[in-house]
């Protein structure tokens, strides 16, 4: 049985102090769910700071980006070794805002997938399709694609501590969100092509969390699907109460 993993993607919000009070938050919140696997994902400014506040927790931390490279001349970058070094467990990859807004390939993502088992962490590869992909039939062979590249080169294994996280691009930010049954239909193809593609364990446990506009209304309705392992959370991730309400119908699950 997949355990449901909620992990809370804060982008470019909460400064240091910020990020420490609410992470102080989250800790007393979550003190007693034992059941459902949670990380956050502060700025990396916050990052060692909230690493530190929820050490000995049950809530882990994740990076929201990693560089392909250990070191060298990369300005402004940070390596997965660093992030490692922190404290965190976790790294976000290829989240549909460094694909479209910061041009991330999918080759350049898959030597970030490397990358973060090189350092010890464990990736959540993000994928999804555009409402123009979608409403031209091509959803499915878009993530797909995207699994196949950003996937390559890992073995059983790793591929079986990889977290997927498919995130509609326009339901991201926008208020919009697959319906429980559009998200089922696309995760149980990718599990299909799991199952196809490699060893059955494989399949049987790998996590595809949901990610696009997941609010406390609508959380019973998706996590309740049998592909879907859980979600990836923006906006909802925010606000203590939202966040964890989600955490808490997982866990009734």
């Amino acid at each position: 049985m997949r355990r449901l993993f909620i992990a809370g993607n804060w982008k470019l919000n909460k400064n240091i102090n910020e990020a420490e009070r609410f992470a102080s938050e989250l800790k007393s919140a979550l003190i007693d769910i034992n059941t459902v696997d949670i990380a956050v994902a502060p700025t990396v400014l916050a990052l060692p700071t909230v690493c530190k506040k929820l050490q000995h927790t049950n809530i882990e931390v994740s990076a929201q980006n990693i560089h392909s490279h250990a070191s060298g001349a990369f300005t402004g970058e940070i390596a997965a070794e660093m992030i490692r070094a922190a404290g965190a467990t976790y790294t976000i990859i290829g989240h549909s805002e460094r694909r479209a807004i910061f041009g991330e390939k999918d080759e350049f993502i898959n030597q970030k997938v490397h990358a973060a088992f090189r350092s010890g962490l464990l990736p959540i590869l993000c994928v999804g399709e555009t409402l123009e992909q979608r409403e031209a039939g091509h959803a499915s062979s878009i993530v797909i694609t995207q699994l196949k590249k950003g996937l390559n080169g890992l073995s059983p294994d790793q591929l079986s501590c990889v977290t997927i996280a498919y995130e509609p691009v326009w339901a991201i930010g926008t208020g919009k969100t697959a319906s429980p049954e559009q998200a089922q239909d696309m995760h149980a193809q990718i599990r299909s092509w799991l199952y196809a593609s490699f060893p059955a364990f494989v399949g049987d446990q790998l996590r595809i969390q949901y990610g696009g506009s997941v609010k406390p209304h609508n959380a019973h309705a998706l996590l309740s699907k049998p592909d879907i392992d859980g979600a990836l959370i923006g906006g909802a991730s925010l606000k203590v109460e939202a966040f964890v309400s989600i955490i808490e119908t997982a866990a009734s699950l």
